[in-house]
């Protein structure tokens, strides 16, 4: 039995120990590089984003900012790697929708979306363009459907199982009742040359990687997959408006995570952090509106709200598609 003595320096010693952790989150964080994990290839939205934060972020933070891509099983290999990394706020996964899709189309996930991470900051948004080659017959969404049914078996390209263009494009199907055909591509970087090349159909996929394609006109834009339309693509109406469909919608997020346990300073500082890099209007004018990325930077607390409301959506959403996880 502890005599009265030694639980009084046992106290003492949580209370020291509990202090020295406080000053290890506030005082000495950063104490090594900082990565970047990025579940996607180069050339996505998400590592456009990583590298526009690992150039910016060195010189407030005093330590280097590195990226790392970790494509593979639709995200899941790099969020399995950042959910089992010290919850020291050294290793940071830059993560989409996918994030929540992944539980609906996933029957297992070596972890969890929501109690393995804590949200940093939703950064930015990105318009999802449905998106053909010019040798296409088509150049409207009625001309697309009907080639569509006229045609079925169309293949559609994705960055993966369970990524915002395998979602968008599944319920495009249900709602539709077009038969098409998923082609997965390791990262939403090889969407652009297999529709380039003519190897699919067509790919729902973010609009940075197209804009230059659609400039030289080899590749045609058919409608926004969000809610409203887009200031790059002024006439090009939403999917919902040319179908018509109403109802459909697929809007897509990026945003920062790091692992559930993470002190509560260093969150705060890389909410901080990562907020005044996106939100600085010079950024804004050079980097982040000519890709079509719309800059957010939300608090922690904010971006749960959203994550919880999301898994909620994307669970009805693959219910009534009839999407069963595998």
């Amino acid at each position: 039995m502890l005599n009265k003595r030694t639980c009084i320096l046992a106290a003492l010693a949580a209370v020291l120990g509990a202090q020295a952790g406080a000053g290890l989150a506030q005082g000495t964080w950063p104490s090594r590089p900082i990565r970047f994990v990025v579940p996607f290839p180069p050339g996505g939205s998400n590592d456009i984003l990583a590298r526009l934060f690992a150039e910016h972020l060195p010189g407030s933070l005093g330590q280097p900012v590195v990226v790392e891509n970790k494509p593979g099983a639709g995200g899941n290999i790099a969020t399995e790697f950042v959910a089992k990394q010290p919850a020291d706020g050294h290793t940071l996964l830059i993560s989409s929708n996918t994030h929540l899709v992944n539980a609906v189309f996933f029957a297992k996930l070596p972890y969890d979306p929501i109690g393995d991470f804590a949200p940093v900051s939703l950064v930015a948004t990105i318009p999802f363009v449905l998106t053909v080659n010019s040798n296409l017959p088509v150049s409207t969404m009625k001309e697309f459907l009907a080639y569509a049914r006229a045609k079925p078996g169309a293949t559609f390209a994705t960055g993966g199982i369970g990524t915002p263009h395998h979602l968008g494009a599944e319920l495009l199907k249900t709602m539709t009742g077009i038969e098409i055909v998923h082609v997965p591509y390791k990262g939403a970087a090889f969407l652009v040359p297999a529709l380039l090349a003519g190897e699919i159909t067509f790919s729902i996929a973010a609009i940075n990687s197209l804009l230059p394609h659609y400039k030289s006109g080899r590749l045609r834009p058919i409608a926004v997959a969000g809610e409203r339309r887009t200031p790059l693509l002024p006439d090009v109406p939403t999917i919902a408006e040319a179908g018509p469909l109403p109802g459909y919608a697929m809007d897509v997020w990026l945003g920062i995570l790091v692992r559930s346990g993470t002190p509560r300073p260093i969150v705060d500082r890389l909410n901080a952090e990562i907020n005044r890099v996106i939100r600085d209007p010079k950024i804004i004018d050079e980097k982040l509106k000519p890709l079509g990325l719309s800059p957010m930077g939300t608090t922690p607390e904010r971006f749960k709200e959203i994550m919880k409301e999301d898994l909620v959506k994307y669970t009805k959403l693959a219910k009534d598609a009839g999407i069963k996880p595998e």
